[in-house]
């Protein structure tokens, strides 16, 4: 069935890539427009879509992503901003994202790689992952490219990639930024990223240039 159909998991993520290409279905609130969840403000921030988002690409998935809309058509300003914020880090690090594929080596490392995420049922294990920390990344490629995304700033502005050792490097660039510097050591590839003006609060991505 998994062959023949594209394996659509509700309001979940896959612990592990597939092979075949599959999707997640989620929104932003629930599946109808719930004027609760406007007042209770229990919308999904702009950083828990990406941070699904790029989770997702990486195990070979993709979204789809439900923004609910009032009666009249239209969607509220809270829905709105989160919209616009989901944009403005697709504006720099989308490239990281669209036409990509899982990287052969691995979709992953850092502690959320080790939990288990059982589905319930046809999906349903949303939320159920502990925070993210800078050593959390997700993988992508494409034109010869390796992406890196780290799922959370470091505080100390160092991010050790510890899947790239003993391998080669051309280059690293920040998306949205400049060319980075970096060593490679014992434990993996060691990157300095920027004191200040990060090109957005939610995640960085590294474009990593193999050779």
């Amino acid at each position: 069935m998994q062959k023949a159909l594209v394996w659509d998991v509700e309001k979940g993520v896959l612990d592990k890539p597939l092979d075949q290409p599959w999707q997640t279905c989620t929104c932003l609130g629930n599946w109808h427009y719930d004027r609760g969840v406007y007042n209770d403000n229990r919308y999904k921030s702009a950083k828990t879509v990406i941070s699904m988002l790029v989770d997702i690409v990486s195990k070979n998935g993709n979204m789809l992503l439900s923004v609910p809309v009032r009666g009249d058509g239209t969607i509220d300003e809270k829905e709105e901003k989160i919209l616009s914020e989901i944009k403005a880090w697709l504006d720099i690090n989308g490239e990281g994202i669209f036409e990509t594929r899982p990287w052969e080596k691995t979709y992953g490392e850092g502690p959320s790689t080790l939990e288990s995420k059982p589905l319930d049922g046809p999906g349903f294990n949303e939320g159920r992952t502990t925070p993210y920390t800078s050593e959390d990344i997700r993988f992508t490629t494409k034109d010869g490219y390796l992406y890196a995304h780290i799922m959370e700033w470091p505080e100390d502005d160092r991010v050790l990639i510890r899947s790239i050792k003993d391998t080669a490097i051309k280059s690293v660039k920040l998306l949205g930024g400049k060319s980075l510097s970096y060593r490679s050591t014992p434990d993996g590839l060691l990157v300095t990223l920027p004191k200040s003006k990060r090109p957005n609060d939610i995640s960085a991505t590294l474009k990593i240039k193999l050779l």
